[in-house]
């Protein structure tokens, strides 16, 4: 039996449908891709099916006691001291009356904080909104929810971050993702749902098995209404021979073409698609930028150490690392905005850049979206072409009315649009691109990408959606930690097969020897003394945190609990936190000592 079912839902703002009489339902254990162009409603349909939003007719059918969990694009958090209060805030968990249950939710919820890597204690005003996002989803994870609906949840995460969320998800309950991140659709989803002109269109399986299906599908389409104008086109012209069209008095075909013409009218087109263009002006040197020796630290934090390279002109360069590695320092470094600590940059000649940046600093809020692109002017010159600055922002999908708007009024989406429409309006040789595919739908990535792949300039790319690395870069730049960078050919799938196995955390602090000595034979491995009573103490100190655990979970279980106060409360939490990172680091120990003992008996 289906969780949800949506029956002939319609909804629409203003004159603009949304939903028109569609048709959806999800079973347990699925996980559905909900895509669809920018404005299309799928934020609005989330919030049909979680109850936030009525439909303005149709039928939601759910499941009895079905628990539905939104996270949104842009959570916020709660005041309160620490990022896991706030997150017990937001969940409601101190409303739960049952203190089991509360308390084992509240387990759960440091289990997924730990395993997504957020800073539980971290005050969350002070958070980014990666972090925030990942707080988001380990609450959502951690409420264990029937259908889980997710509003672009990759958005501001790093390939880690994506990466652990696509473990959880795929092993955890039914969910909608509304993303554009085609590497997690192709990894997570069991099937496609698109949404196109009012109507939800099912595509079985994954991202790729989607495209192959929907180009069948366009192609057949483009087919069908070609034979469908033709023969529309044909009963037109005889019913304009007027006097021998009376005087036949054929009425069935009459019928016909009226029918015919109000097909045509309902029949909707495909949405228009952002045209883009992008001017490379005067060609740079062949040599962009020369780094020699660089290193950059701040305070005792190494951004990068020992950094050699050349960009040369026509280079399409990825930056991959973690969220706070330094991608957008060193690009920094690269262009000569920063000076390095010690080592020398040498820039090329005839460098024009434009920046396209994460954080949409350049856009001013208060100003219209037509002076944001040309101020002063009505007219956009993009290499050789003049155009009137409404035909150029028409490119970008923004209506007349639109273009008068200010640009706090926008979306997300629309700002990105804007910030593309304003750095394409420059002629630029380098292109400095910051999470441009954020908030994108994708149509226009797509575009993006073949843009970007037949530009003759020179650029630096930093992405966390693999599919738009693979399909866009020549070469990356990759942050190995503490400083380090490695560059690669090729885009991110090809880093993945390059990269060499990781080292163990003693193995990499070891500085590299420039004259080895040839290799010996290995030592026989054996335990020593100390190790072997190590080993055998193990077991007991095991059943020692376990006996401490039991003892823990029993007092946080009785009935009276809840009248210890804030402070015991709060020192029992973080007791049961500490006891399992211990228990966890002696099973560790123990495999490892076991493992040895094992090879020093083969031995």
């Amino acid at each position: 039996m289906p969780l949800l079912t949506l029956r002939n839902a319609e909804l629409a703002y203003g004159l603009h449908p949304l939903l028109d009489r569609a048709n959806f339902a999800i079973d347990e254990r699925e996980r559905v891709g909900l895509i669809g162009r920018n404005g299309t409603g799928k934020s609005s349909l989330l919030k049909v099916i979680t109850g936030l939003a009525p439909l303005d007719d149709g039928e939601v059918s759910r499941l009895d006691g079905l628990k539905v969990v939104l996270v949104e694009q842009e959570p916020l958090l709660p005041p309160a001291e620490t990022v896991r209060d706030s997150l017990v805030l937001r969940g409601q968990l101190e409303d739960i009356h049952d203190e089991r249950e509360r308390w084992r939710l509240e387990a759960r919820l440091s289990e997924f904080l730990q395993r997504l890597g957020v800073a539980a204690e971290r005050a969350p005003e002070t958070t980014s909104g990666g972090e925030r996002k990942r707080a988001a989803l380990a609450l959502a994870l951690a409420l264990e929810p029937d259908l889980l609906l997710l509003d672009e949840p990759t958005n501001h995460l790093d390939i880690d971050g994506i990466t652990a969320l696509e473990e959880l998800l795929i092993k955890g309950p039914a969910s909608i993702v509304v993303t554009h991140d085609r590497s997690f659709l192709d990894r997570v989803v069991t099937r496609i749902i698109e949404l196109d002109r009012g109507l939800l269109r099912s595509y079985p399986g994954n991202f790729a098995a989607y495209e192959t299906r929907k180009s069948e599908q366009l192609a057949a389409e483009e087919v069908m209404n070609r034979k469908f104008d033709k023969f529309w086109a044909q009963e037109e012209v005889w019913i304009r021979k007027g006097v021998e069209a009376r005087r036949t008095r054929n009425e069935g075909r009459v019928r016909r073409l009226e029918s015919l013409r109000d097909q045509r009218a309902a029949r909707r087109e495909q949405m228009g698609s952002v045209k883009l263009s992008l001017d490379s002006g005067e060609r740079s040197g062949k040599l962009v930028a020369e780094l020699t020796d660089v290193e950059k630290s701040f305070g005792e934090r190494p951004i990068v150490r020992d950094l050699s390279m050349r960009i040369m002109r026509g280079d399409r360069l990825g930056l991959i690392g973690p969220n706070g590695a330094g991608k957008s320092t060193l690009i920094k470094l690269i262009l000569g905005k920063l000076e390095p600590d010690s080592g020398n940059v040498r820039l090329g000649t005839n460098i024009s850049v434009a920046y396209f940046d994460q954080l949409r600093e350049q856009l001013d809020p208060e100003k219209s979206v037509v002076e944001t692109i040309s101020p002063g002017s009505d007219w956009v010159e993009i290499g050789t072409e003049r155009k009137h600055v409404m035909t150029y922002l028409g490119d970008f999908l923004f209506s007349s009315q639109r273009a008068n708007s200010p640009v706090k009024a926008l979306s997300g989406g629309e700002r990105n649009r804007l910030l593309l429409a304003r750095l394409f309006a420059r002629p630029a040789n380098v292109l400095v691109m910051d999470e441009p595919t954020n908030d994108l739908d994708i149509d226009s990535l797509e575009l993006l990408e073949d843009t970007l792949q037949t530009y003759p300039g020179t650029l630096l790319l930093v992405s966390h959606d693999r599919t738009f690395l693979d399909n866009v870069v020549t070469q990356t730049l990759v942050a190995q930690g503490n400083g380090r960078w490695q560059e690669y050919v090729g885009g991110y799938s090809d880093w993945l097969a390059q990269r060499p196995a990781p080292l163990s955390p003693a193995a990499s602090s070891k500085p590299k020897q420039e004259n080895k000595p040839a290799a010996r034979a290995p030592a026989p491995v054996k335990l020593s003394y100390k190790e072997t009573r190590e080993l055998a103490q193990l077991p007991a100190e095991i059943e020692a945190i376990e006996q401490r655990q039991q003892e823990l979970t029993a007092r946080m279980s009785s009935a009276d609990y809840h009248k210890q106060g804030p402070d015991q409360l709060k020192a029992d939490r973080k007791l049961a936190e500490d006891l399992e990172r211990e228990m966890s680091e002696k099973f560790e120990r123990w495999s490892t000592l076991e493992a040895k003992a094992e090879a020093a008996a083969k031995s």
